[in-house]
């Protein structure tokens, strides 16, 4: 097996993961369901959605070309729930079912907050561009953020208070309804 770490890449591709799994913009979504949760299992929600975005790396494809989806359906579904996650910071809506169990460290945080559609669809192109080891080492390095921004999320709160986070969660509610369009208009296309 020859390894072929290149810090180019892996510094290419950290930041790359680091704009689409997005960890400081979803800080609102993280401070909002600790609220209803209570507490957030930082170190489980870090580790499952490492697991994810590793396994989705290696089976991506077979996995979406197995049940008979491909990558622009796939892309343009993820777009919809972060369209609903969007409107639902900009408008103070609560759209999703408030389920919220212990499990929340799992879903939604892990998935698909964090490795979600656009982490997944990225995952397969960069896999096209990069050796899979330096996309390892970025999905690694991108984990550490995330638990490190999970854990902090209390003391982000703390610092910018009630006003503060709701403007916070309006102005990434925006960013990621963009995303969304974004998402959802780069692979309409290709589905007819």
């Amino acid at each position: 097996m020859n390894l072929q770490f290149n810090f180019r890449e892996i510094i290419t591709a950290t930041m790359i993961l680091f704009a689409v799994i997005d960890i400081i913009g979803s800080v609102p979504i993280i401070i909002s369901l600790r609220k209803k949760v209570g507490h957030i299992q930082s170190e489980k929600a870090t580790i499952v959605s490492s697991l994810i975005m590793i396994l989705f790396l290696f089976l991506g494809d077979e996995i979406l070309s197995l049940i008979g989806v491909d990558v622009n359906s796939f892309a343009v579904a993820g777009s919809f729930i972060l369209f609903f996650l969007a409107i639902e910071m900009i408008l103070g809506i609560t759209i999703f079912k408030d389920e919220m169990t212990e499990s929340s460290s799992i879903v939604p945080l892990a998935f698909p907050l964090i490795a979600g559609a656009g982490t997944m669809t990225t995952l397969i192109s960069l896999r096209a561009e990069f050796a899979v080891e330096n996309i390892i080492i970025a999905i690694l390095i991108n984990s550490i953020f995330v638990f490190f921004v999970l854990k902090t999320s209390q003391k982000v709160e703390d610092i910018l208070g009630g006003v503060g986070l709701n403007v916070l969660r309006k102005v990434f509610g925006i960013i990621l309804l963009a995303i969304a369009v974004k998402l959802f208009t780069g692979n309409i296309n290709q589905l007819f």
